[in-house]
């Protein structure tokens, strides 16, 4: 709907909407003269006495135009966005959306930038109808429309014709460039760009780049799970490995020993850091970029998919004054997600934390972190000891993977200090004998650990294509439930559709396995028990294990029994 205020001035409509009095356009007024601006709005957007929607919705308004406070990608036009070059549409804040009754309607943050509407006009070749959005927003849909616009990976394959451009990856700036901004780059160098940013907009977490005797392959892991993406023609294999190189400050000559670098990219307003491994195989180099997103939120433990029983239960571990907590689980299990929000949720003024880490992943505000560096003898126990010379109240030592370094943690919690660290075993009792494996005296351990939880990550299903079923008594007995503990006797699955790769999943969240420390799983460490025997002890005492959790989410609709299984181990040991 068109409100109908056009006419007024943005003052007038402010006093009339009660959003700012005349004390407060006096004092917007008194901050222009002062700083010889002229954007009145802006001025009280400043000073705090309006917010930036308000400020929005006041100019649409004045200038009679709808607002638009969210923007739909599925509405938006992509070819009419392919027009407009995306450096263009950053520095002015507007984008077509889409033609309706023979004019393009675009958003714009700002309708008094008159020249920039001109020149979208010339662009398109078309008539212009204005609406209002956010600057935020305008960003948002420009961030995940452009990748269509510029050109799917598949659509580039068909620019790699010419060897004359190859030469031209060389030339990179040493400046960090907008990723999607690549009108006047060679078809490698689009190629390459194309293949990141459609990874990040699959939320995949790794790019593995793979040559084959007569082919090249390009997959991403999302949600745990690998995905066929592309296959670039054979002969550009060289040409994309050194312009990975090339971004990763690699040397692009020595193709017969691994090198690992890193990366720092900008997506719009998204900066991701790049981890690059590369190998020699059979059949060339192969490639694995490990994607972290700079800018994505912290998770909160509320975040991370604890029922609230076992929430209350972690809560109170990490609030305890002293001693060593164990997060426990493979690699890609989320173990560090949970650390940095049991981290987040311990900050305080009065709380002096310092980490050690391999790498320092995400950064903390707030918190001291060291990025471990053999190359300078800066391991995990020398960090660790040096640490300790800090006055720390709480220390996170990103692995225990020596015994020198579990037993400078030992004696850190010993001495007052609370110590968060990992391990990679499979369920919380076995990270006791692994401790006793490395060579830690029995009674360290005893003393010292207070709890340790195993994790694992599980995909949810799909909110697209979700559809209810009734599974087979059997299946359900494998994670130990019955028809009567499903709602209406129906478990949930996906079907599979376009949004989830036709998997029938979408994101993913934790299942865990606590065990805490006490005075019966003492007696069993001194005794040098057995993980059956600890595992005994512990589910007689309340321990739930992670079949055990993962069969609460596929009871809730959250996860399905499949998922369950494949990430689980079946509990043999019965009380």
């Amino acid at each position: 709907m068109i409100v109908n205020g056009a006419g007024k001035t943005l003052e007038k409509i402010l006093l009339e909407q009660g959003l700012v009095d005349e004390a407060g356009l006096e004092e917007a007024r008194a901050r222009l003269e002062k700083e010889g601006g002229q954007d009145l709005g802006r001025a009280l957007v400043e000073t705090g006495l309006l917010t930036e929607e308000q400020y929005r919705r006041a100019i649409s308004l004045q200038f009679g135009l709808e607002y638009l406070p969210v923007l739909s990608e599925e509405t938006v036009d992509k070819s009419l966005v392919a027009r407009v070059p995306l450096t263009f549409l950053l520095a002015h804040k507007l984008i077509p959306l889409r033609e309706e009754d023979g004019k393009v309607l675009v958003a714009t943050a700002n309708p008094l930038a008159v020249e920039a509407v001109d020149d979208i006009r010339l662009l398109l070749d078309r008539e212009i109808k204005l609406v209002v959005s956010s600057p935020d927003e305008v960003v948002r849909i420009a961030n995940r429309c452009y990748g269509h616009a510029a050109g799917a990976a598949e659509q580039m394959l068909e620019d790699l014709e010419d060897e004359d451009d190859l030469p031209e990856m060389v030339a990179v700036s040493q400046e960090t460039e907008d990723l999607l901004d690549i009108a006047s780059k060679a078809p490698v160098i689009k190629l390459v760009n194309l293949i990141i940013f459609e990874a990040v907009k699959a939320r995949a977490s790794d790019i593995h780049i793979e040559p084959y005797e007569k082919d090249l392959r390009v997959r991403y892991r999302i949600d745990g799970i690998l995905y066929e993406a592309i296959s670039p023609p054979k002969q550009y294999q060289s040409a994309i490995t050194s312009r990975v190189k090339i971004m990763a400050n690699l040397n692009i000559a020595e193709k017969r020993l691994p090198q690992d670098g890193r990366i720092r990219i900008r997506i719009t307003d998204r900066e991701i850091d790049i981890r690059v491994s590369v190998i020699p195989i059979s059949f060339g180099e192969r490639i694995v970029l490990r994607l972290l997103d700079r800018s994505s939120r912290l998770y909160t433990l509320s975040d991370l998919g604890f029922s609230e029983d076992r929430l209350q239960i972690f809560k109170r571990l990490i609030r305890l004054s002293h001693g060593i907590i164990l997060v426990t689980g493979p690699t890609g299990s989320g173990k560090t997600t949970t650390l940095y929000a049991a981290l987040n949720a311990l900050n305080s003024a009065e709380n002096n934390i310092i980490t050690i880490e391999d790498p320092v992943e995400y950064q903390l505000p707030g918190i001291g972190q060291i990025q471990v560096n053999p190359k300078i003898q800066l391991t995990f126990a020398n960090g660790l000891r040096s640490i300790l010379r800090q006055d720390p109240d709480i220390i996170l030592v990103g692995e225990m993977r020596d015994l020198e370094t579990a037993e400078i943690a030992i004696q850190a919690s010993l001495t007052g200090h609370l110590v968060f660290s990992t391990l990679h075993t499979n369920d919380a009792p076995g990270a006791v004998n692994r401790m006793l494996d490395m060579g830690v005296e029995p009674y360290l351990v005893s003393s010292s650990v207070v709890g340790i939880m195993a994790q694992r990550l599980v995909r949810k299903i799909c909110p697209h294509c979700r559809e209810e079923y009734r599974p087979l008594d059997e299946t359900l007995k494998e994670i130990g439930l019955t028809p009567d503990d499903l709602r209406g006797g129906k478990a949930v699955r996906g079907k599979g559709c376009d949004k989830c790769f036709n998997s029938g999943y979408m994101d993913r969240t934790g299942i865990f396995e606590i065990m805490i420390v006490n005075e019966k799983i003492r007696r069993l460490v001194m005794e040098h028990a057995s993980t059956d025997d600890v595992k005994k002890a512990a589910l007689a005492q309340g321990m739930r294990t992670l079949r055990m959790d993962g069969s609460r989410l596929v009871a809730e609709g959250e996860t399905t029994i499949e998922e369950v299984i494949r990430v689980t181990q079946e509990d043999i040991v019965e009380v």
